[in-house]
């Protein structure tokens, strides 16, 4: 009896296993470091995008973050939240106009050769600006300068030879 109820059992997974697409892809491992790294600057622009979007409505635009410690009375390690307020990448050029710089840790990337901010219209249309640079941001198109801003952060970090 019990043979028969397993029997039946493996035909109707097998039946809708068929109505599926089964390939023999796999989850990578690891994530390639430039997407990586375009992962996370796209995560700044929309952050970026979120802020202009806040401020355009009169509000803030603040990121919450969570800090471990260790609490001295009792020995146990415990997280709190804090929120950190995010810095604005657009500013106002001598001419008067509307600029965004895209930063990635603490430099500006060079966008163009010799170029390092993309100008705006209006104050109007800075997160359709900010779209248009996450967008060029995960098709890619800004790798290069990334590559270049994480190398010399990351030789910032070396230490000299003794």
């Amino acid at each position: 009896m019990a043979s028969t109820t397993t029997a039946s059992a493996a035909t109707k997974t097998t039946s809708t296993l068929t109505k599926l697409t089964l390939t023999d892809a796999r989850k990578p491992q690891q994530v390639p470091q430039v997407v990586q790294r375009r992962n996370k600057l796209a995560l700044r622009v929309w952050q970026q995008i979120e802020l202009a979007k806040a401020q355009a409505n009169g509000g803030e635009y603040r990121i919450t973050k969570y800090k471990s410690y260790t609490d001295t009375a009792t020995g146990t390690r415990r997280q709190v939240e804090a929120h950190v307020s995010v810095k604005p990448w657009w500013f106002t050029t001598p001419a008067g106009k509307l600029a965004v710089s895209v930063r990635y840790g603490s430099r500006v990337l060079e966008l163009a050769k010799g170029k390092y901010a993309v100008e705006v219209a209006q104050a109007t249309d800075l997160t359709q600006t900010l779209d248009a640079i996450r967008a060029a941001v995960l098709a890619g198109e800004l790798d290069a300068a990334i590559d270049t801003a994480a190398t010399k952060l990351r030789a910032g970090f070396t230490r000299g030879v003794r």
